[in-house]
């Protein structure tokens, strides 16, 4: 029992100081109830296990100034990727989540994601001037379903050699374990963290960028599914648009993008209607932002968009009834407010349920990666709080 409560009294610490910062003897023995002793203790152990240190001093009242003890930075390292077909992008961080290296590098026509992968890895390492051997976390975001079983990619339109299989040969060509997750249900960690949704519970991230994805957040928790496939809303079957069809997987054949909600809404889609309103700009993300900016002449334009993504909205409220939804992804981010408040307005008109509909705020840095760094972490401090 002793070595129990000691266990779990270096825990507490472990997780005030990685929540908070730096903290005194005192400070962390108010807030996790332990007495002066145990808590000095308590620090003891966790300095000669290499997790912390005196980083300062905090003047007081009598007496001389209490030492402040911190998570030593190098303690652990993680790294988060997001993996897409032209590049991948790479960022490592120390156990604090501050990113001390970020890299990118494009594939270059090889389709071993193994040697893809770690070479982006090593990379990136090498610019942190840190041994891939002190990676405690490394999380993968990519398009497609990911199988919770497996760990694998289902399937992908753009990443064709992710195949069945590839989970395992990453956890062994690097040596540590490896998360692959959907890229959409990392911006919406990075959205949690960060950003519009930061400390909601429950939410939706809807992602309008090439193609359509949405993530789902209940009760804090990602919902993935049964088999990874919550939140594929770009099938959903809408009035007036053909079924999707051909979206079973075979070999030598990638699913179709054709028909359902993403046959409206895709970046393909909304480029196709901007120019039948005369806004003829390069990509989808343009034109909805010179839309937006229009005033009365973009209004028609937005509109539209609106009340295509209002059906996929409306879908998911009548169901979950998140209260919360999230516009991310390039065109959603383009459209700012313009959008979001005819969406919320679109939803209204055909549902019961009115969630409020905002933007991404998570816009100063990549929100896939960001989100791939923090669920890293997530599984690095674990790994660091084990006894």
């Amino acid at each position: 029992m002793p070595r129990l409560l000691r266990e779990i009294n270096d825990r507490a610490a472990l997780e005030l100081l990685l929540a908070t910062g730096p903290m005194t003897r005192g400070q962390i023995g108010d807030l996790t109830g332990l007495s002066k002793v145990t808590a000095s203790q308590t620090l003891a152990r966790l300095e000669e296990r290499g997790l912390v240190e005196v980083v300062g001093t905090q003047a007081g009242g009598r007496g001389p100034n209490a030492a402040l003890y911190s998570v030593i930075a190098s303690s652990a390292y993680v790294a988060g990727l997001e993996v897409g077909p032209e590049l991948i992008s790479t960022a490592v961080a120390d156990i604090h989540g501050h990113t001390i290296a970020e890299v990118s590098v494009a594939p270059n026509g090889h389709d071993d994601p193994v040697s893809v992968v770690h070479g982006a890895i090593a990379k990136a390492c090498r610019s942190a001037k840190v041994s891939i051997s002190k990676l405690r976390g490394v999380v993968i975001g990519t398009p497609g379903v990911v199988d919770p079983r497996s760990g694998d990619i289902r399937f992908s339109f753009d990443l064709p050699g992710w195949h069945e299989g590839i989970h395992e040969a990453l956890a062994g060509d690097l040596r540590r374990q490896v998360t692959i997750e959907n890229d959409v249900n990392l911006a919406a960690i990075a959205e949690r963290a960060d950003g519009a949704a930061q400390g909601v519970d429950d939410f939706v991230l809807l992602w309008s960028s090439r193609g359509l994805g949405m993530a789902v957040m209940l009760g804090g928790k990602l919902h993935r599914g049964r088999s990874g496939s919550a939140g594929e809303i770009g099938y959903l079957p809408v009035p007036g648009v053909p079924l999707p069809e051909d979206i079973r997987t075979l070999p030598g054949r990638l699913p179709s993008l054709a028909g359902g909600l993403q046959s409206l809404v895709s970046a393909e889609a909304v480029t196709e209607l901007a120019q039948g309103y005369g806004f003829a700009a390069g990509s989808a993300t343009e034109c909805v932002r010179v839309a937006a900016a229009a005033g009365a002449a973009g209004e028609p334009l937005l509109d539209e968009i609106a009340h295509r993504l209002a059906l996929g909205v409306a879908a998911v409220c009548v169901i979950l009834d998140p209260g919360l939804v999230v516009l991310a992804g390039e065109v959603g981010h383009a459209g700012g407010a313009a959008l979001t408040s005819r969406v919320e307005e679109a939803v209204a008109r055909i549902c019961p349920v009115r969630p409020q509909v905002v933007t991404t705020t998570v816009t100063d840095k990549n929100p896939v990666l960001r989100g791939a760094v923090l669920a890293a972490l997530e599984r690095a401090r674990e790994d660091l709080l084990a006894p």
